[in-house]
């Protein structure tokens, strides 16, 4: 079990785990359907089981670039602690066991599940073939936020879709950043990425643009949950303030020519800023 944990990183769930919870809450807010600990524990399988699926399959398919890669080629395939065999079995059990939860959430969520598989599977592959890939990862997280509001009972509403465009931008500005520690491995390989397109400094400005987009997203969404909540206190604001914050101050430690601090940036500061963001607004939802 640890070593099949370690393979997916299962720790990095805490990027897109909250923004999900955030989603699933607004729902019961919008609906008054009031909170049901069923529906919970299976958006949070839901997670578990589709984030469990991505991740195995993407070392699944990158074995042999992990394995020439230095900085990769201790990950569990490469090393031989977990056959790929036994890593695709792993996804597709995780797949199947996340079609099933969605099942006995609703029909909409189970109709909607092999469209979300498509896509954060399908994310494994486009480094390939596209600098885009980044965004693709975006993508996938960003279905958290709006899953678990179809999870609870909603629809395809604006309030959501923002929670998910801010989720977007968020994961693909930081995924820029975290990509540059190997933009000349990656070169080296034929293998696409916004740093082996554009370079480090260009593709820092453009993660910081994505980031400035994104914090104003958050910011927009905070005033419309406010007009459509008048009951909500103050909680949710510091949520978003905090956010912005952690997301403004990873580009503070990470420069063109100095990559030491990468993984504060993009765990340490990442993994605080959405813990933080998805606390507070869950604590404003209950007071």
């Amino acid at each position: 079990m640890k070593q099949y944990l370690s393979l997916v990183k299962f720790s990095h769930t805490i990027f897109a785990l909250p923004f999900a919870m955030v989603g699933y809450f607004l729902a019961t807010l919008e609906l008054n359907t009031g909170f049901s600990g069923y529906t919970f524990l299976l958006v949070l399988l839901c997670m578990v089981f589709a984030r469990s699926a991505a991740m195995a399959f993407n070392r699944y398919l990158d074995r042999s670039i992990d394995e020439r890669n230095p900085r990769t080629a201790s990950r569990e395939i490469p090393a031989g602690i977990i056959s790929p065999r036994s890593a695709l079995t792993f996804v597709a059990i995780n797949s199947l066991l996340f079609m099933a939860t969605t099942w006995l959430i609703n029909p909409l969520c189970f109709a909607l599940s092999p469209v979300a598989l498509l896509v954060i599977l399908g994310y494994s592959y486009t480094k390939r073939f596209t600098f885009f890939c980044h965004f693709v990862l975006g993508l996938g997280l960003s279905l958290a936020p709006i899953g678990a509001y179809l999870a609870a009972g909603g629809g395809f509403d604006l309030l959501p879709i923002l929670y998910s465009a801010v989720v977007l931008l968020w994961v693909s500005g930081f995924d820029i950043i975290y990509a540059l520690q190997d933009d000349e491995f990656d070169r080296s390989q034929q293998l696409r990425s916004i740093p082996v397109s554009m370079g480090r400094e260009a593709a820092l400005r453009l993660s910081s643009v994505l980031h400035v987009c994104c914090a104003i997203l958050l910011l927009v969404a905070a005033y419309l949950l406010d007009r459509a909540f008048p009951e909500f206190q103050w909680l949710h604001w510091v949520a978003s303030v905090l956010f912005v914050s952690l997301l403004f101050y990873q580009h503070t430690v990470v420069k063109p020519n100095d990559l030491s601090r990468v993984n504060l940036a993009f765990f340490t500061t990442n993994g605080i800023a959405s813990l933080l963001f998805g606390t507070l607004f869950i604590l404003d939802v209950f007071i």
